[in-house]
């Protein structure tokens, strides 16, 4: 992961499973003794979680080389049969293409110099104008070739016949936003005292507003306890909240304060919210959901997660973290016309 929150240590090896299955691969009998027969699923009996966690972490390897190498052959012959069609080069119509795009304003570079407050520190906007310009052109380019491949992509009728390593979440119980069973479906394994997961917020926000229930959002928790001392007793409190119908809205408060996480707080923020506070209490105080916050850090464990926020777009992990807009929608984008054919 990239632009994210990461635990300092080793987490502890997690306990029990909520993913995977065994396969016929595992009545393959490894060794005997006599007519005793030693099988791939006693193995995993044993040292089952190790073996998964290897082989999730070999197919999400395997696949994201694919999908590089696919993308990019297809970005190739797409802009080439483009260039020739406009009688230039490949280079000449990337180079129109990004031109087009233009250079960020000074407006611009002030409010994305305000939204990423937390990322920036305590440094002034003039000290880091260059830096903020650069990264503005550069996502720039970035969604200025990505709508032109997108575009080519229609226009040519591309059908891509590759699938990714899809996992598959339990999310019942988990809180969420927009229609279960839409379209796309995107899961986010989350730290409420994590600033990436804070900066990620947002873009949710976003995404919720131009897709609706084409998108369904799930909240997962996943504290990183051994950096976020505060993460553990949030996430529960969310679930508190949740029971209430007002999980979104204690979402966007704890993440629009991150400095207000212990217990008293929490509770005092609910009842700001209007929740029944002593019903909140009792819920906070009792630890009613650290088995489903748990239950949470063990799913996303099993997934190699180690850091936040970790997101995946109809089952596929988003390499980044806490990436931009513009990403995520291309992706999505991409998930609805695929299952549109």
């Amino acid at each position: 992961m990239g632009a994210g929150c990461r635990a300092s240590t080793a987490d502890p090896k997690p306990t029990e499973s909520r993913t995977g299955s065994a396969t016929d691969s595992s009545r393959q009998v490894l060794a005997a003794i006599g007519n005793d027969k030693i099988t791939l699923a006693i193995i995993r009996d044993r040292s089952g979680e190790l073996l998964q966690r290897l082989d999730e972490q070999y197919r999400q390897t395997r696949d994201k080389i694919i999908s590089a190498a696919l993308d990019s052959i297809l970005r190739e012959r797409l802009f080439a049969d483009e260039a020739k069609k406009q009688r230039t080069t490949s280079a000449d119509l990337v180079a129109a293409t990004v031109a087009a795009a233009g250079e960020p304003s000074d407006a611009e570079i002030a409010a994305w110099y305000r939204e990423n407050q937390i990322r920036i520190g305590t440094q002034s906007l003039e000290q880091v104008k260059p830096q903020i310009a650069s990264l503005l052109w550069q996502q720039r380019r970035v969604d200025a070739l990505d709508g032109l491949e997108r575009r080519l992509r229609s226009e040519r009728g591309v059908v891509v016949s590759f699938e990714p390593e899809r996992f598959h979440f339990n999310n019942q119980g988990a809180p969420a936003l927009g229609k279960a069973g839409a379209r796309v479906t995107l899961v986010e394994f989350s730290d409420f005292q994590c600033p990436y997961c804070r900066a990620t917020a947002p873009t949710l926000r976003q995404l919720r507003a131009k897709y609706g229930d084409q998108v369904h959002i799930v909240y997962r928790q996943f504290p990183l306890t051994s950096i976020h001392p505060y993460a553990f007793k949030a996430a529960e409190a969310s679930l508190c909240a949740n029971e209430q119908g007002k999980f979104w809205e204690l979402h966007d408060a704890l993440f629009a304060d991150q400095s207000k996480l212990t217990v008293t707080e929490l509770k005092e923020t609910a009842r700001r919210l209007g929740m029944d506070v002593r019903k909140f209490g009792s819920c906070l105080d009792s630890g009613q959901y650290a088995p489903q916050v748990r239950a949470d850090e063990h799913e996303g464990k099993l997934l190699g997660i180690n850091g936040t926020p970790a997101l995946f777009i109809n089952g596929v992990y988003v390499e980044g973290g806490s990436v931009p807009y513009s990403t995520l929608a291309n992706l999505i984008d991409r998930e609805l016309a695929r299952r549109t054919r």
